[in-house]
Formats: structure tokens, C-alpha cells, sequence
């Protein structure tokens, strides 16, 4: 049964005293200079992957940490909340978990334990395309079984971290559309290794953040059939069995984005002084950054209910769902607290304020947009008609 705990435990404490310790290495400086030159934290990256924070969630008999995805939550949270990012990363706990759920016992022996010391990288998510979006049943990347292998062609876009990863998490159609019975069908999921695959093509793309974002373009590409994962044609049910961990690790970051821009903006206005006192005791300036904080500890709330559902085994679609969008939303709201706070300052880079700024923006776009969480509570939660 799944409780909430309150307060961290020694052991939480210790795993967030553990990353913070690894982010005083990487000041504002460090992602300052990869922000300019669009370029991946790779020393930062190595080294939470050395350090076994990357493995917390896969099993120990596969060489990982064993954790539960609140604490692979508080590994991210506790990143973004020292003014880093963990988005050149964090797709590392959510994918392996398909291979985890859904995987043959080989591919687990073969993939897991090198994923947990990093000798593989599995950070590629192959699932959006650019006709299809959030509707995903209507994608139209193939993959044909050809003897022992399968032959993919298509496209897929927004795909990030393609050129620092080994493997990629691939969802394709098997069976065309127009054969079968539910939208949801035909659809299946490869575990590939993408480095120097013949016939992929990778296109960088220049976003409004430093996220490592890609075209990709499959001619004719073959993979081995025992790259398939699962039964051939139930691929959706094993996306949509990770999206649940996808977005309470997502809400996490958000948190830590929140309480950065929080504590960024007391401290500042508390020594700003206008006027002959801190502007913090205008009520124009505390009332937004106070309204924040607010709003943050509540989305940490929902946040903690998810995750123990998670981690219980117990139906969590809801709070995972609302998680993520109260905590991009507060996030988003403790930026424009943040900004307002520091006037023309925030939209300096050396305070990094702008930097996080843009950054925070994208999880109330991604992995899912807030105005389609909205419609699933909606629809399942609140039982509306479907509005879309």
C-alpha cells in the first residue's frame, strides 16, 4: 500500500547531499559556456554515471542502485535546484524501464548492467514524428520484417541526445494502419544500437535551449529482429506503461527549477536595496516570489503521491499527470517572479536567471503539453466528454 513520506529519509538526504556535492563542481559558468556553443555536459554527465546516480533505478542483480523512482526524482530535482540541468540525462531512468518491464531476459542481461556503468548509453527516444505529435497511433515510421531483420523507414523529429547516445528506444508501425481492428495496434518497440547505423541520417537542430535536439531520418535502415522488444504490434500499451515515471521525473525537474528561481529571487531582493530598503519588502515583489514557493511545495506534494504510487505498483496516470502540470506551471510562474525581481538583470546571461528561464519553459510543452493533461483529467479523472 503506498504512504507519503513528508519528511526525507537519512538515506535521501545522504543521495541528495551526494548530487549536490557533485553540481558545486559545475557552477553557472560551466552551463553558461555549453549554452552558448550549444554543446552536451559531457564531463557532468560521466560523472553522475560514474558516481551510480544514472542506475539508480535499474535493479541491483543488474548491476543499479535498486531505487525507487522517488529517489531518482530527488536526483533530478536536487540537479535543476543547483541552477543545472538534467535533461542531457534524465532519459536514461525512464526508458530502460520499458526494457526492464518488457525486455527478454536476454536483451536485460545484455543492455542493463552496461547501461548501469555506462559503458552503454541508452538517452534516445525515438517516438515523435512531424505530422504526428502527441498523437501517437498516427505515426507512420515503418519497420518490415525481412527475414531476421526488419528494414525501418521514416522520420521522427525532436529527438534529443541522438549523437550521445549508443542505443535509441525506437517505436515504429508493423502492421499498416488500414489492418487493424484499434489505432492503438501494429505498433512496436526496437532497442537498436544507433552508432554508425547505415541509412540514419541525423540532423541537429538549433532550439531555444541547449537541448541536444534532432531530425532523424531512417532510408532503408536494418536492424536485427531480436532488436524488437516484447510481442511485435503491443508497442503503445509499453510506451504508455514508462510515460507514467516520464512525467513524475519530469515534475521533479520542474521542482528543483521552481525552488531555484525561489530562492535565486529572495536572495536578491533581500539585498537590493531601492529606496532606502530591500526591495523584498515591497509587496510587489514578495507577494509573486511568495506565491511561487507556494505553488511549488503543493506540485512537490502531488509529485510525492505519484511517485509512491509508482513505486506501490498501484494506478497512478492522475498524479502523475497533474504532477507534471503543477509543477511546470509553477516553475514557470517562480521564472516570472524570478525576472520580474532582478529587473534588467534577469535578462543578463551571467546570472543565469534568463538561461533557466528558457529552459523551464519547455516542460510545460514536453513530454506532454499541459492543455492535454488538462483534457486527460478531464475525460478519465473527472468523466467529461472527450474533447479532442
Amino acid at each position: 500500500m503506498a504512504s507519503i513520506n513528508l519528511s526525507l529519509t537519512d538515506e535521501q538526504r545522504a543521495l541528495r547531499a551526494g548530487v549536490t556535492e557533485i553540481c558545486k563542481r559545475y557552477p553557472g559558468e560551466y552551463w553558461r559556456d555549453l549554452d552558448s556553443r550549444r554543446e552536451y555536459p559531457e564531463k557532468f554527465v560521466n560523472e553522475l554515471t560514474q558516481a551510480g546516480y544514472l542506475g539508480c533505478l535499474i535493479p541491483t542483480e543488474y548491476g543499479g542502485a535498486g531505487l525507487g523512482t522517488r529517489e531518482g526524482g530527488l536526483i533530478l530535482e536536487t540537479i535543476h535546484a543547483n541552477g543545472g540541468s538534467a535533461s542531457a540525462c534524465h532519459a536514461q531512468m525512464y526508458i530502460m524501464g520499458t526494457v526492464l518491464r518488457h525486455g527478454s531476459p536476454a536483451q536485460k542481461q545484455a543492455y542493463l548492467p552496461k547501461i548501469a556503468t555506462g559503458e552503454l548509453r541508452l538517452q534516445a527516444f525515438g517516438v515523435t514524428e512531424p505530422d504526428a505529435g502527441s498523437d501517437t497511433t498516427q505515426l507512420k515510421t515503418t519497420a518490415v520484417r525481412t527475414g531476421d531483420r526488419y528494414v525501418v523507414n521514416g522520420r521522427k523529429m525532436f529527438i534529443s541526445r541522438a549523437q550521445q547516445s549508443d542505443l535509441m528506444l525506437l517505436l515504429a508501425r508493423t502492421t499498416p494502419a488500414e489492418q487493424v481492428k484499434r489505432r492503438t495496434d501494429g505498433l512496436s518497440v526496437f532497442l537498436i544500437d544507433i552508432r554508425g547505423l547505415k541509412g540514419l541520417e541525423i540532423r541537429p537542430l538549433r532550439m531555444m535551449m541547449n537541448h541536444s535536439t534532432n531530425a532523424l531520418f531512417f532510408d532503408d535502415v536494418e536492424i536485427p529482429a531480436d532488436s524488437l522488444v516484447g510481442e511485435e504490434g503491443t508497442g503503445f500499451s509499453y510506451i504508455l506503461s514508462g510515460m507514467n515515471a516520464e512525467r513524475i521525473l519530469v515534475a521533479s525537474e520542474s521542482i528543483g527549477d521552481g525552488r531555484w528561481f525561489t530562492d535565486k529571487a529572495v536572495a536578491y531582493s533581500s539585498q537590493r536595496v531601492i529606496f532606502g530598503k530591500p526591495i523584498g519588502a515591497n509587496q510587489g515583489v514578495q507577494f509573486p516570489i511568495a506565491k511561487a514557493h507556494t505553488a511549488v511545495e503543493a506540485a512537490a506534494l502531488m509529485r510525492d503521491k505519484a511517485a509512491a504510487l509508482f513505486d506501490a505498483g498501484e494506478p497512478c496516470g492522475a498524479e502523475a499527470n497533474m504532477a507534471k502540470y503543477l509543477a511546470s506551471e509553477a516553475a514557470w510562474e517562480a521564472g516570472n517572479a524570478c525576472i520580474d525581481c532582478h529587473g534588467g538583470y534577469g535578462y543578463a546571461e551571467e546570472y543565469d536567471v534568463e538561461r533557466k528561464f528558457r529552459e523551464c519553459r519547455l516542460y510545460k510543452t514536453a513530454p506532454v503539453n499541459n492543455n492535454l493533461v488538462l483534457a486527460y483529467v478531464g475525460e478519465h479523472v473527472l468523466g467529461m466528454p472527450r474533447s479532442y
